[in-house]
């Protein structure tokens, strides 16, 4: 299960070796089933997490797009945001989690070099537009709630001007390892693929590419979230305490608190794993590490598919309203205005 790190690898794959056999090519992940990596039943099984996750982030991602086309209510500068972020999970879903699903069926990179290239391409994109679209969700609460630019309008061009934003920061962290800054092979139980973590030597230039990826994809916006969502509980704490006796502030001070912890913590699920996978790799070379939980890490970041949408979306009362709506759903009040956009009703009353 251990892995060995030589300085000088394959072009298109790192051999995870077992102590026991020195046979690099029988061993190829695009050649024959990597099973000394790990029984049927735990590949098996991570194909069909990876079908599951497929299934509802393909459905729910694609049901969020319909409901802002259909309801022309839900097109406001923040469900713009939301709709980049739902793109971002399609993306990962259709591409990364429909290839891990194959692949662990057949326990090994059955697509070859070319298709794992896609894969790692096609999953870091999606994945850094997802990571920096929280970002800019935080961003966007922090100025219409906080009002730091005073009367600044934050409007739809706005945010889609943030949205391509996120997009050119994705194509800076996704293109490097397609022109040589690192590259992208199988890793883990080698049935999905990333930037390669786990050579040495200066051919790839991997730990520079590493440490730009944690500085630049996940320690900034990172920081953005927890700067913007700390002066948002500053200051509905202050409007609360202003307004100890009414009972509608001290609700939604409560709500929002809520769901800014479980949108931190959302973020650090998805993010914080493989981040501290790389930086331990780079950090420790020549420590034999289990490839079954360097598989771990990738896993979590394709859960992000379902579990971004639920806390970003599903939480939103008019997506959930529109939802019930379009699936044909009866009951429920048809309540036309969002958490956060409660949030900002609350922001209005000064605290003095």
């Amino acid at each position: 299960m251990r892995g060995v790190r030589p300085t000088e690898a394959p072009d298109d794959f790192w051999i995870p070796i077992p102590l026991e056999t020195n046979n690099i090519t029988a061993l190829s992940p695009y050649l024959v089933p990597q099973e000394h990596l790990g029984s049927s039943g735990l590949f098996y099984s991570l194909s069909a997490f990876m079908f599951v996750l497929f299934v509802s982030g393909t459905a729910i991602n694609i049901l969020t797009i319909a409901c802002t086309v259909q309801y022309k209510k839900l097109r406001s500068h923040l469900n713009y945001i939301l709709v980049n972020l739902a793109i971002a999970n399609l993306v990962v879903s259709f591409f990364g989690s429909s290839t891990c699903f194959i692949c662990f069926a057949f326990k090994y990179m059955i697509l070859g070099p070319f298709g794992c290239k896609v894969e790692g391409f096609t999953a870091t994109i999606g994945g850094m537009v997802s990571l920096w679209s929280l970002a800019v969700i935080a961003f966007e609460r922090w100025l219409v709630v906080c009002k730091p630019l005073g009367n600044f309008a934050f409007k739809p061009n706005h945010a889609i001007a943030c949205c391509a934003l996120t997009w050119v920061f994705a194509l800076f962290a996704a293109v490097p390892p397609l022109v040589g800054w690192s590259r992208y092979i199988p890793e883990g139980m080698q049935c999905s693929c990333g930037p390669d973590w786990y050579t040495t030597g200066n051919r790839f230039n991997n730990e520079t590419y590493v440490m730009f990826l944690f500085c630049f994809c996940f320690a900034v916006p990172f920081s953005t979230i927890c700067f913007c969502y700390s002066q948002l509980l500053f200051m509905l704490k202050s409007a609360a305490k202003a307004q100890a006796e009414s009972v509608s502030t001290q609700k939604a001070e409560k709500e929002v608190t809520r769901m800014v912890v479980v949108m931190v913590l959302g973020f650090l699920v998805c993010y914080l794993p493989y981040a501290s996978f790389a930086l331990w790799v780079v950090n420790n070379r020549g420590q034999p590490f289990d490839l079954r939980l360097a598989t771990i890490p990738s896993c979590v970041s394709k859960a992000s598919t379902v579990y971004n949408p639920v806390i970003y979306i599903l939480l939103n009362k008019q997506f959930r309203s529109c939802m019930r709506k379009m699936l044909g759903m009866s009951g429920g009040d048809d309540e036309d205005s969002s958490s956060s956009q409660s949030v900002t009703e609350v922001s209005k009353v000064s605290p003095s």
